[in-house]
């Protein structure tokens, strides 16, 4: 695991962005692709228009492949939308091989079936690996819509499922633990001081996972977090 540490948001946006064209050709050159599954937030926003603007000539796009590590239940032109965000941002900008969006407009089971179907159709795998994994945390610790105390985080059998989440009186489509750590790499995007005290705890707290779900992701691949100053101001080992 790596931890990276960048002066501020501007700087960890630009290293992030650089970082996915690295791993994109990288990708390309070996497997002829690169499936990558983007996060929501606005730290992964930065990130996106970032690669709009800066690298929109050094990726070769076509080959690219989008996911999404989650989504709200929502149709995909909804201001809260994660597809529309990276939309906004960057997938309006360049033009990606395949777009794979979680269906949130559609009753959450169905979606989250539906999704998982699709991804063992692109990938024909037992097991689908993505070679990258975007993902953010929120400030109760939850990673993608793995939230604390929520049914999703003793799923082993899944690769997405519909995640009930009581405290937002919602239910969020997901990617699982173990569909995320099959990734050959997972790259965490972490910025903000209300950060802090959550990054601590995954990072250098208790072992147990449940209160902050994003101990979970533990990649068979790279592990790399990437935070600014202020998210990372309690962190002993940096």
């Amino acid at each position: 695991m790596k931890i990276l540490v960048y002066e501020d948001k501007v700087d960890l946006a630009e290293a992030a962005a650089r970082d996915f064209a690295r791993r994109a050709g990288e990708a390309i050159d070996e497997r002829g692709r690169f499936a990558v599954a983007l996060a929501g937030g606005s730290t992964p926003k930065a990130t996106y228009e970032t690669l709009a603007r800066d690298y929109a000539g050094e990726v070769d796009w076509g080959r690219v492949h989008v996911f999404f590590g989650d989504e709200r239940a929502v149709p995909p032109s909804h201001e809260d939308s994660n597809y529309r965000m990276a939309k906004d941002a960057l997938l309006d900008h360049v033009s990606v091989g395949s777009v794979h969006r979680m269906r949130g407009e559609l009753p959450p089971e169905e979606a989250a079936a539906s999704y998982e179907e699709e991804l063992r159709s692109f990938f024909g795998e037992v097991t689908p690996r993505f070679d990258l994994i975007l993902l953010g945390i929120g400030g109760d610790g939850h990673t993608a819509s793995l939230f604390p105390g929520t049914a999703a985080l003793e799923v082993a059998d899944r690769l997405t499922v519909a995640n009930p989440v009581l405290k937002l009186e919602t239910t969020r489509i997901t990617l699982t633990a173990p569909a995320i750590n099959a990734a050959r790499a997972v790259v965490f995007l972490v910025a903000g001081e209300d950060k802090a005290e959550a990054l601590r705890e995954i990072l250098e707290g208790d072992a147990d996972p449940r209160p902050y779900p994003a101990k979970l992701v533990r990649p068979d691949g790279d592990l790399a977090w990437m935070v600014d100053r202020t998210a990372a101001r309690l962190l002993s080992r940096v």
